[in-house]
């Protein structure tokens, strides 16, 4: 009896760690675009700047409201949000990264960071420290 328990628990703990993967991806993949925004948005348009801004922003009401929404709805929602702000943000590196050479008050390079960021399925690392 206790094996079956400890069997059940494995696998609900294990559909809860995939659900809170996918919300912390989530969750990364809209503040990732806040911040290049933040950092290079004067390279974009200001309807396109507007466009991602405001994405991020109903992204975020999303995640307020829906806490209890399935690892399928995180996925589908980052999916929706990727596919209208990736073409945006490819402008910013277009040529050559222009936005990294001499971002002001930045490093060299600065946005040019989130890059990778973008489209890809793996999320933070988190390092537990004793």
């Amino acid at each position: 009896r206790m094996v079956e328990e400890a069997e059940r628990y494995k696998d609900e703990d294990e559909k809860q760690r995939r659900k809170v993967t996918a919300r912390n991806q989530l969750e990364a993949y809209i503040f990732q675009l806040k911040q290049a925004v933040q950092d290079c948005g004067d390279k974009l348009s200001s309807e396109d700047k507007g466009t991602v801004e405001r994405e991020c922003e109903t992204a975020l009401e999303w995640l307020d409201n829906n806490s209890l929404a399935e690892k399928e709805e995180f996925e589908d929602r980052r999916k929706e949000l990727t596919r209208i702000c990736s073409p945006i943000m490819s402008k910013l590196y277009i040529d050559g990264n222009r936005c990294g050479g001499g971002a002001a008050g930045g490093m060299p390079g600065g946005c040019g960071r989130q890059a990778g960021g973008f489209g890809s399925s793996r999320g933070p690392t988190i390092e537990e420290v004793d």
